[in-house]
């Protein structure tokens, strides 16, 4: 086997992630003439064919798939030693990509950007606001928020806050419906859920929590579309209070009948949890939760 280029085994493990040539060469900052060579390159070198270019783009062959657990634990090795190397510093430089659902990312965590920007004027911050999971072994985030602690993987995983939720109307939808003094009054109602074969994570199925009979009749995949449905008087919805503050038009239904919990977890991978700018954001992350109290949170 010929000598290869360190560029080229993190040109590989691009491609590896993404499929995608541009989207790779964009994620490594070169063109994707560059990526491609690189690849060529590394595949003269080890003198196998790592990628197989299909309809959907491009996909491992058996070698390729061979590599890609050496060439990531060759790219933690890289990541170790550069925490050993360079003792941290207030003066933070580099990228953080934090994965968060939806309604967090939204709702709790894009107005507290400013402040870390202050803090941190040369940190460069990805916010990933997406109703999905995100694998950090696979580099889709430095910081995951998550509904569940991983049952699996190499991680760390602790508590980050309980939320409280509860049911939503708008009073206009409630003004025009029959009124709500009960819970079996809840099943002539119209209601708004999510796409079963979509939910990210059963954390979400909160509806046979109120009532197993609840069936409902608008499905939407994500919570801040299910929220403006709400506002605009399609139906009865559960959502987190702490998203329903600033909707003077919502209107909580049986609050002392209803009251469901759920909790956010914080999470790190091992081989980037002592990053300077990662322990950063993360303690950042931290402190402003806890500084809205529990009141901003549980409702």
């Amino acid at each position: 086997m010929s000598r290869f280029d360190w560029n080229d085994l993190q040109s590989f493990l691009a491609m590896a992630r993404t499929g995608r040539l541009t989207v790779a060469a964009r994620r490594m900052g070169v063109d994707h003439s560059t990526l491609s060579r690189r690849i060529s390159a590394l595949e003269d070198a080890m003198q196998v064919k790592l990628f197989e270019r299909r309809s959907v783009g491009f996909v491992l062959t058996p070698e390729g798939e061979a590599l890609l657990g050496d060439a990531e634990e060759i790219e933690s090795l890289t990541v170790r030693m550069g925490v050993r190397l360079h003792a941290e510093t207030s003066h933070l430089t580099g990228n953080v990509r934090i994965g968060t659902p939806e309604g967090f990312g939204t709702y709790f965590l894009a107005p507290q950007l400013a402040l870390l920007g202050q803090k941190h004027p040369d940190l460069n911050i990805e916010l990933v606001a997406n109703p999905r999971s995100f694998s950090l072994s696979k580099r889709e985030a430095d910081i995951a928020v998550s509904m569940a602690r991983p049952s699996q993987g190499r991680v760390y995983a602790r508590p980050l806050v309980d939320f409280g939720l509860g049911i939503y109307a708008s009073q206009s939808y409630l003004d025009a419906h029959p009124p709500i003094t009960k819970k079996s009054d809840l099943l002539t109602h119209s209601w708004i859920g999510y796409v079963e074969d979509l939910m990210w994570t059963p954390e979400l199925d909160y509806l046979p929590m109120v009532d197993r009979n609840i069936q409902p009749r608008l499905h939407i995949s994500n919570v801040i579309s299910q929220l403006t449905a709400i506002v605009g008087s399609s139906g009865l919805g559960v959502l987190p209070h702490f998203m329903t503050r600033n909707h003077p038009a919502l209107t909580r239904v049986l609050p002392d009948e209803v009251y469901l919990t759920r909790s956010y977890w914080l999470i790190t991978h091992p081989d980037t949890h002592d990053l300077a700018r990662v322990r950063a954001c993360s303690n950042f992350l931290t402190e402003q939760v806890l500084s809205l109290g529990a009141d901003f949170w549980k409702g």
